[in-house]
This record gives structure tokens, sequence and C-alpha cells, in this order.
């Protein structure tokens, strides 16, 4: 028992050990540092929710739906509810998404390879289109989000940004432990054997499609939870966060990091947010052509991700 146990207990200490290195590092750490900080670890979440679905032979081109509806459901809630609390809004916006998470998964988990990623990506550009149409939402430019308070507390202008990143990482570190046990666990297991031979997993008296709802619904709710703090910690929302740029961003940085381990996707989402923004600065006229090259490179020498030069040196080290 202890065997099996230690391995699993030592992951997770390690996780929660990053996350309050990455809170104490807000001591030091200069203002832009520290939002570039919080904006990758509040995609990585909706990375997170991208990687479990590749590790059940699923990419999703549209999960920038949720990641969209978490930030509406953030400033709406904010705006015309008159809500102000974060953890509040927060559970608004994530509460809408599992609602149509709950719809969609229905029609979606019928389908599997291009024709999932197509109709999840038809979803999200349905969306944007509604946001882009809709004047009461500001249309194409969307509109700001008033700062949140915390239990009642209103933390200063100075620090709001400040608050913004403790929470972020601690719900980053959160749903890390919470992730790292679902893929290590039975379920996720079968999860990955959905993705190599559905019919056997039938043969087990399992339901893959079932199984592929609740991965489809647990992603879209962690993608609700990026949207949300990214909503908060910009202070302003508008359609193209649920444009079709938005998801391959995603993909993008899920390619990058790796689907090896639940800290693969902060790690992809970090790497990609220092190259965007040194690439922006010092070419801003071709700093897609950067981030391009980088995807080309990462895919002829590391194929599994940046993670998998972290798995090959572990296994160096037990060697």
């Amino acid at each position: 028992m202890s065997r099996t146990s230690s391995p699993l207990q030592s992951v997770e200490v390690r996780l929660l050990f990053t996350g309050l290195v990455l809170a104490g590092a807000a001591l030091v750490m200069p203002s832009w540092l520290m939002f570039l900080l919080t904006m990758a670890l509040a995609k990585a979440l909706v990375v997170l929710g991208v990687v479990i679905q590749m590790r059940a032979g699923l990419v999703s081109f549209g999960q920038a739906i949720f990641y969209c509806i978490g930030g509406y459901g953030v400033g709406m809630g904010a705006q015309s509810l008159g809500i102000n609390d974060a953890f509040l809004l927060l559970l608004l916006g994530t509460g809408a998404a599992l609602a149509l998470a709950l719809i969609c998964g229905f029609l979606l988990t019928r389908y599997r390879e291009i024709f999932y990623a197509m109709l999840t990506l038809a979803l999200s550009m349905i969306l944007y289109g509604v946001l882009v149409k809709s004047s009461a939402l500001g249309s194409t430019d969307g509109f700001n989000v008033p700062p949140v308070s915390y239990f009642g507390w209103t933390p200063e202008s100075g620090s709001q940004k400040l608050v913004s990143y403790l929470l972020t990482v601690a719900l980053a570190t959160g749903a890390g432990v919470f992730f790292h046990r679902f893929m290590v666990s039975s379920l996720g297991g079968i999860t990955e054997a959905v993705r190599e031979n559905e019919i056997r997993v039938e043969y087990l008296g399992l339901s893959p499609r079932w199984l592929l709802f609740a991965n489809y619904v647990a992603a879209a709710g962690i993608s609700a939870v990026g949207g949300g703090l990214t909503a908060m910690a910009t202070g302003h929302i508008d359609p193209d966060m649920a444009f079709w740029t938005t998801s391959g961003e995603f993909v993008f940085i899920a390619i990058l990091g790796g689907t090896g381990h639940v800290a693969a996707p902060f790690l992809g989402a970090i790497v990609f947010s220092v190259i965007r923004t040194f690439a922006i600065q010092e070419a801003p006229n071709t700093w897609q052509m950067t981030l391009g090259v980088v995807l080309l490179v990462l895919i002829l020498f590391l194929p599994k991700g940046l993670w998998s030069l972290v798995a090959k040196n572990k296994k160096e080290q037990q060697a």
C-alpha cells in the first residue's frame, strides 16, 4: 500500500510546494512579471481542460467557448447582477459553463477525431458571432469588469494585481492536485483506454460515451475558472475570448507542454507567455512567425512536449 501511495503523495507535495514558492515570490516579483504569470496560470487551467480531452483521444478546437463563458459570467455578474465577490462570480461563470457543457456534451460525445474537433470549433464561433452582434454586451469592444471584493474585503487599487495573482496561484495549485489525482485514478486510466480501444472498454461493462461526457464537463468547468480569473486580472472582456485563434492558442500550449503530467500545461503556458512577450517586444511585426518556428522545432525534436525533458531527466537519475 505504501509503495502505491508514496509517489502520489510526493507529486502532490511538489505541486503544493511549487504553489507556495510562486506565492512567496510575489514579495520580490516586479508587477509586469506578476501579471504575466497570472495570465499564464489562468490560461494553463484552460489548457488543462484541453489536455485531459487529448488524453482521452479527443482534440478540442473550441475550448475557448468555456473560457469566454467564464469571463463573461464574471463580467455580467458584476455589471448586471451587482455581485462583487470574486468567488461568487467565479461560481457563476463556472456554473454557466457547466450547464452548457451538460447540454452540448450529449451531442459532441457521439463523435470522434476531426468531427469532434470541428463541432467544438463551430460552437465556439457561434458564441463569438452572438457576442459580436450583441450591442448590450459591448459588441466587438466588450466591456470592463469592475474591481472585485473577497468575502467583503476590497483591496486597494495598488493591491488588486497582487491579490488576483495569489488567488490564481491558489486555484491553479488546487486544480493541479485534483486533476493529478484524476489522471492517476482508475477512472483516468480507463479514459486513456478509451483512446486506445473503445470496444475493449465496452467489454469491461463501461460506457466510453459517458466517460468522455464526464471528461468533457470537467474540462468545461476548469476552463471557465481560467476565463473568470482572466477577466478579473485584466478588468476587461470581449468576444475575442471565444474566437478560433484563442482556441488554437490553447491547443498550441497543450502541444508545447505535452500531456504526460498535470504540470505540463502550466510549464507550457509559462514558456509560451514568455516567448510571446519577448517576441512581440523584439519583433512586433513577425512574432507569429517566431511562435510558428518554436512549434515546428518542438514537433521535430520534442514530439511529446517540454515535459518529456523532465521525464527523461527523472529516468536518467533513477537509472
